[in-house]
């Protein structure tokens, strides 16, 4: 008995590269999202080594002052970003899973069709074998003299 292909296989297969894409980008968004907080980390820690020289003429106060400013608006900067990319690797990794369960749902498809199929198969199977048990013991009565050995009855009567 030739056994019916699952109909809905090219879909299956599509679904399966999707969440191999789906999980690619998830997995390049959250290293992209690591990359950020650890350069953000790094700036915060440079700023917050930074110290002050003890003995500064006006101009070089205001201008460490500012280059303090302007490092602390960088970090701040950073910090932000690696908070938007880890935003971004969570909508990344909530599609990845989207796809996932789009897959898993037709892979139980294909399961219960499988299923289907082995069921039908095994029926048949034994309809075939109950045909051939019950065709022996339907036949005539003269038909079953011929197959009694010395006396003894088939073993089907």
């Amino acid at each position: 008995m030739k056994r019916a292909s699952f109909k809905l296989q090219p879909v299956l297969e599509l679904r399966r590269t999707q969440e191999r894409t789906a999980a690619l980008a998830a997995a390049q968004a959250a290293n992209t999202a690591a990359d950020a907080d650890r350069q953000a980390t790094e700036r915060e820690i440079a700023l917050a080594a930074a110290v002050l020289p003890p003995s500064l003429t006006s101009g070089e106060f205001v201008a460490t002052m500012t280059l303090f400013r302007l490092a602390a608006d960088d970090a701040s900067a950073a910090r932000s970003l690696a908070t938007a990319s880890a935003e971004q690797a969570e909508l990344v990794r909530s599609q990845w899973t989207a796809a996932a369960q789009r897959t898993k749902g037709l892979e139980r498809l294909r399961e219960r069709h499988q299923g289907a199929m082995d069921a039908a198969e095994a029926a048949a199977e034994e309809r075939a074998v109950d045909d051939l048990v019950t065709g022996r013991a339907g036949r005539t009565d003269s038909d079953s003299d011929s197959d009694e050995i010395e006396g003894v009855a088939s073993w089907t009567e």
